[in-house]
């Protein structure tokens, strides 16, 4: 089966930016039995072709295929992805103004990922819950032995502290 993408030119649906983005409104099955490039969209990945039938199937839009096992385009999209048309690539909504994209196009926090995720044992109950804190701009955490009490991710100790 194709996935195809169908995308609408709208400013920044995050509001971090004015930008305005190509972003995905719906992901789309197609049998790969379509005729495309000489062949079927089976046996063409990204062709046109493919582009073409949605449009016309559904009457209008502007669409991408996108790859379900990540094959091509970087990933695959879902609603409010946004597709980088300089890089073909579909792109993850950015999770929070601070956060920039890597070499890799994924988003990172302006404070590298704590590199302790447990406390005591490895039971998997002993795993804190970890969030990213934008108005503060850190890393914080709870555990389930002391929910109250709440945790700063100190990342020049690399530890974490009592909040």
């Amino acid at each position: 089966m194709a996935h195809f993408a169908e995308l609408k030119s709208e400013v920044d649906p995050t509001g971090h930016t004015t930008d305005t983005h190509q972003v995905v409104q719906r992901v789309i099955v197609v049998g790969n039995d379509i005729a495309a490039g000489g062949g079927t969209l089976g046996d063409n990945d990204m062709h046109v072709d493919g582009e073409t039938w949605c449009s016309n199937f559904f009457k209008g839009g502007s669409w991408k295929q996108t790859s379900y096992n990540n094959n091509f385009r970087k990933q695959y999209c879902g609603k409010g992805f946004v597709y980088d048309s300089a890089k073909d690539k579909f792109l993850s909504p950015q999770p929070y103004k601070s956060w920039a994209l890597d070499g890799n196009d994924d988003w990172q926090a302006p404070v590298t990922y704590p590199t302790i995720t447990t406390y005591g044992s490895n039971d998997p109950l002993d795993h804190y819950h970890i969030s990213w804190d934008e108005a503060g701009q850190k890393w914080t955490a709870k555990d389930n032995s002391d929910p109250v009490n709440n945790f700063n991710w100190d990342a020049s100790a690399l530890a974490w502290v009592s909040a």
